[in-house]
């Protein structure tokens, strides 16, 4: 996974600390397994790839004139509420970007997988809540960092991105 990452069509379009933690992540996915000793919870593997794929997506919305430079540059805009497709409507109106998704690819598609990848490998990891168990298996987690992955390639390719 980590000698492939250089390939991906979207490698040089991230910043260089996105990179970092992509192999920082892939890293962990392909030595953790081997070690001795076992943890009832492997999202801490997922984090690094979340947080690159957190500074995509960003970018990306940023690049396609989704969100301001305010929105970019600041520290109040949220990926999980902008790619929300249940927000009240006139907050996806106001700061929304899962609207703006679907009318630029003409479908749902790439706005849902965006979606459920942020939820499935972000919000529900990194969140505790009672009488929940968020913990992941270490298969889980190299299946969320592969997804991750894919999910980039997908919206790379969707978007149509020449940097």
């Amino acid at each position: 996974m980590y000698d492939s990452l250089k390939t991906r069509p979207w490698w040089n379009y991230i910043h260089t600390d996105l990179q970092e933690l992509l192999k920082e992540a892939t890293l962990l996915v392909e030595r953790v397994g081997g070690w001795e000793e076992k943890f009832h919870d492997y999202a801490f593997v997922v984090f690094p790839a979340a947080k690159a794929y957190e500074g995509f997506l960003k970018t990306l919305f940023h690049d396609l004139g989704f969100i301001s430079d305010e929105d970019y540059f600041g520290r109040r805009f949220r990926i999980g509420k902008a790619l929300n497709p249940s927000l009240e409507e006139n907050i996806r109106e106001k700061e929304g970007v899962y609207d703006k998704l679907v009318t630029f690819c003409q479908g749902k598609e790439l706005a849902d997988t965006f979606w459920n990848t942020w939820k499935e490998g972000r919000n529900l990891l990194f969140h505790w809540f009672p009488n929940e168990k968020n913990a992941i298996s270490y298969e889980e987690a190299k299946e969320q960092v592969a997804n991750i992955l894919a999910t980039m390639d997908l919206g790379f390719k969707e978007c149509k991105i020449d940097r």
